[in-house]
């Protein structure tokens, strides 16, 4: 089960937050962070012109075409890591050079219309939807602490809730509540639904839920150093999935917080909360969103002292990540790797959309902001 959720915390609250609306879209697009886990929250308690519109529906019709698809990323070599000193945190250092095997990658996140067939199969329950057993969870605590009270225990997820009177970006329990009922279902807690959110991505996934749905289609999580690849499209050494400008002739390349987070957001790119699949251009492979939107959970083991083991070798055979995690802030809860940040990710404070930027993830704590895609081998 997940640790306490991790940056600032509060009393696990009853009530349902679903007044904030994490897929409300800006009315002027008509189409249209993060390093917290359970167990930290626990112990810091449209165009008017005839072309435009034939343009747009063939853009539609393509794009549902593509939908649930995968595209080859043919194997090579590249540098893994950042060399912007300015942007990049420690865990993104040293750069190496990596070779990935060629391998087949989802064109776009996991959405809630794939991983309800999936249910609808098989008859999964997530991480989310049962209650924490804490014999299991207290072993991701340090020795000794109480045991929460019974509300804590009941089924639920992290989801993003900013209140007001924000008075620092430390403690992240001003905009992270623990909400039982929230689920990949319910993702805003259990008044709210996903009628209509077919094409968005599925969230309140752990790590189990994931590896469970892949194992389900045939295919496996990417790891960390695939993801990366994939990411950057065929550029090279570039912030971003499409370059280094974050801004492309005035249009948002991705979905991220617009404003100042947590307590504003202009919603100039479209979006207050999560996004529909696909709704900002591919990069050069073909792929969606591999910034902002959704984090993505990799198979790696997380540890920021990973890189660091590579610095006398050559180049790295198809890295799969540390034999186990390493995150002394959080030592006795399981960390995995996620990428490509989410919605939540701001330049004042979480610049996770570069191509680079790596987080830990608690594997069994779903949160609002967190989804997943699959690869396969060639």
């Amino acid at each position: 089960m997940p640790l306490l959720v991790i940056i600032s915390c509060s009393e696990p609250q009853k009530k349902d937050n679903s007044n904030i609306d994490l897929h409300k879209s800006n009315p002027k697009h008509p189409k249209a962070c993060c390093e917290k886990s359970r167990a930290e929250l626990i112990l810091t308690q449209s165009s008017n012109s005839k072309t435009d519109t034939i343009f747009q529906e063939s853009s539609n019709h393509l794009k549902k075409k593509i939908r649930d698809s995968m595209v080859l990323i043919e194997g090579g070599v590249f540098l893994m890591g950042s060399s912007d000193a300015k942007m990049a945190l420690k865990r993104e250092f040293p750069q190496h050079k990596v070779k990935v095997n060629s391998f087949y990658m989802d064109v776009h996140e996991v959405t809630n219309a794939q991983f309800s067939k999936f249910v609808n199969a098989t008859g999964y329950k997530t991480v989310a939807e049962k209650p924490v057993n804490w014999e299991v969870f207290k072993k991701q605590l340090p020795p000794n602490t109480p045991k929460p009270t019974e509300d804590f225990l009941q089924p639920g997820s992290m989801v993003f809730s900013p209140q007001k009177g924000i008075t620092n970006l430390v403690d992240f329990s001003q905009w992270w509540k623990w909400v039982n009922g929230a689920n990949w279902k319910h993702p805003l807690g259990p008044k709210s639904t996903i009628d209509g959110l077919e094409n968005y991505p599925v969230i309140h996934i752990c790590y189990s839920d994931a590896v469970a749905y892949a194992d389900w289609c045939g295919k496996r999580l990417p790891t960390e150093a695939e993801w990366e690849w994939a990411a950057r499209g065929g550029l090279k050494n570039k912030v971003y999935p499409w370059g280094d400008e974050f801004l492309s002739e005035g249009q948002d390349n991705c979905n991220y917080w617009t404003g100042t987070f947590p307590t504003a957001n202009s919603l100039s790119d479209g979006f207050e909360g999560l996004a529909p699949v696909m709704h900002y251009k591919a990069n050069g492979y073909g792929l969606y969103d591999m910034a902002g939107n959704v984090w993505e959970i990799c198979s790696d083991w997380y540890d920021e002292r990973y890189y660091s083991s590579f610095k006398n070798k050559p180049i790295v055979d198809n890295p799969k990540g540390p034999k186990t995690w390493h995150y002394p802030i959080e030592p006795y809860d399981p960390k995995r790797v996620i990428r490509g940040g989410s919605f939540l990710c701001n330049k004042s404070y979480c610049s996770s959309y570069r191509v680079s930027a790596r987080m830990p993830y608690s594997q069994d704590t779903g949160m609002s902001h967190t989804g997943f895609r699959c690869v396969k081998n060639k």
